[in-house]
Order: C-alpha cells, then sequence, then structure tokens
C-alpha cells in the first residue's frame, strides 16, 4: 500500500492563502467593478445594476480560477491587489464626475 507524499507546512499555508484570497479577493474586486459598472454601463439606473449584479457572479469566478492558476501566491496577491486599486480609482474617477 503506497501512502502519499507528506505535505509540508509551507504547501497548506499557500493553499490556505489561496482560499482566502480567492474568497476575500475575489469578493472584493467583484463588488468593486459591480459599483464601478453600475455607474458608467450606458442604461437605465435599475439595468445598469442588475447588469452589474449579473457580471459580478462571472468576475468573482474568473478571480478565484485565476488565484488558483497563479504559480505563486504572491503573484496572485499582487495581481489582485493591483486589479483592486484599479477599480478604486475608476470608481473615485466615475463619483467625481457624478457629482457636482
Amino acid at each position: 500500500m503506497a501512502f502519499p507524499a507528506k505535505i509540508t507546512l509551507a504547501e497548506r499555508a499557500s493553499v490556505a492563502g489561496r482560499v482566502v484570497l480567492a474568497a476575500g479577493g475575489g469578493y472584493g474586486v467583484a463588488a468593486l467593478a459591480t459599483a464601478l459598472l453600475s455607474l458608467t454601463l450606458p442604461l437605465t439606473r435599475a439595468e445598469a445594476v442588475a447588469a452589474a449584479t449579473l457580471l459580478s457572479f462571472a468576475v468573482m469566478a474568473g478571480i478565484v480560477v485565476f488565484v488558483f492558476a497563479q504559480r505563486s501566491l504572491l503573484r496572485a496577491t499582487v495581481t489582485v491587489t493591483g486589479l483592486a486599486g484599479l477599480l478604486c480609482l475608476g470608481l473615485w474617477l466615475a463619483m467625481r464626475g457624478l457629482t457636482p
């Protein structure tokens, strides 16, 4: 009977970090994308919110797949953080354009 290879603590921590990043980062990026799209889509307000909310599910799934597809947790973290920063900037600019 063959036993599986022993999993190191570093490997376990990497998987746990990816789970946290995929869940938290995916939620954050999806929420920011939803807010930005709700403000910028050329639809009525209700339609823009509905369309942005529907797209947020695809964004969340895409972030989860991306995080687990990267070679390192650091690369995934930097990319998700950078994307969140760009979405924050876009949201800030969109909100400044909408307020008098």
